[in-house]
């Protein structure tokens, strides 16, 4: 009985929770595969559709290229259907699971705000870069339309000199990084931060892409590099996003904006246990 009573009397233990998307993955070191799978099936997709639809307005001979539609009006729906792919997998399960980010620039932003570890990142950003090689692979089904668009590669613009496509892809980023930041700070407009991505596309391609093709993403710029074995400039699409991505995150640290800053690494499904289960999973 006294033992009882002394039981009762003594604190309870703290449970820790595994919340990697926090910053705060318990025990420290632990890593997260299906995670990982995730972003790796979500970049894929990512690529594979929205290099699709490049293709389909760009290619030779693509179903889409004789519509009579002017360069500028084509850049501008390209960039919103590109941008409402990535819309579509945050919304997605892949979403729940992940937090959607599908670009290593995405990621490099949320580890530097502290929201992701540095082995959670580096793995992230590893089944990226596999995913958006998958994801090229397919384009082959594209067959010479696919070819004659270097299957959606991003180019640099000839005869500029390099720090305008780097200047270009970092303000992509920025404008980017700066408005999931925003939209997933606060509870009234997470649900619809994914919407960020149609309409921002669609502007950032209809006024940058001629310069470096409006990446704004490491990973979608690398698949095609690497299935068309086309490495020219391949540097200007981690710079300028990096680039980017940072200073996007440096302006949010600034103490009037501090209340722009997201408690999660998620683009969508906030608050939800993703692939780490639902309650806690180790007690102290």
């Amino acid at each position: 009985m006294m033992e009882d009573t002394i039981d009762r009397l003594r604190p309870r233990k703290a449970l820790k929770q595994d919340r990697p998307l926090l910053g705060m993955p318990h025990p420290f070191d632990k890593l997260h595969p299906r995670m990982y799978a995730s972003e790796l099936l979500g970049t894929a997709l990512l690529v594979f559709l929205g290099l699709s639809i490049v293709i389909a307005f760009w290619g030779r001979g693509a179903p889409l290229t004789a519509l009579p539609i002017p360069a500028g009006a084509r850049r501008l729906l390209t960039g919103f259907l590109f941008g409402s792919v990535g819309a579509a997998i945050a919304f997605s399960p892949i979403g729940k699971m992940s937090g959607a980010h599908i670009n290593p620039a995405m990621t490099f932003a949320f580890w530097l705000e502290g929201k992701l570890r540095w082995r959670d990142a580096s793995f992230y950003t590893l089944a990226q870069l596999i995913g958006a090689a998958f994801g090229s692979a397919a384009l082959i089904f594209w067959g010479a339309s696919g070819a004659s668009d270097a299957w959606g590669a991003s180019l640099p613009m000839k005869g500029v000199p390099y720090w305008l496509p780097i200047a270009g892809e970092a303000f992509c980023t920025f404008a980017l990084v700066l408005l999931i930041f925003i939209f997933a700070a606060h509870k009234t407009t997470q649900p619809f931060t994914p919407l960020v991505n149609p309409p921002l596309f669609a502007v950032l391609t209809w006024l940058e892409a001629p310069l470096s093709g409006a990446s704004a993403n490491p990973a979608r710029s690398f698949g095609p590099q690497l299935i068309a074995w086309l490495w020219q400039d391949w540097w200007v699409y981690w710079v300028g996003p990096c680039l980017g991505a940072g200073l996007a995150v440096a302006v949010l640290r600034i103490h009037t904006l501090r209340r722009l800053r997201p408690s999660e690494a998620r683009t969508c499904h906030f608050g939800h246990h993703g692939a780490t289960g639902p309650g806690p999973e180790h007690v102290v």
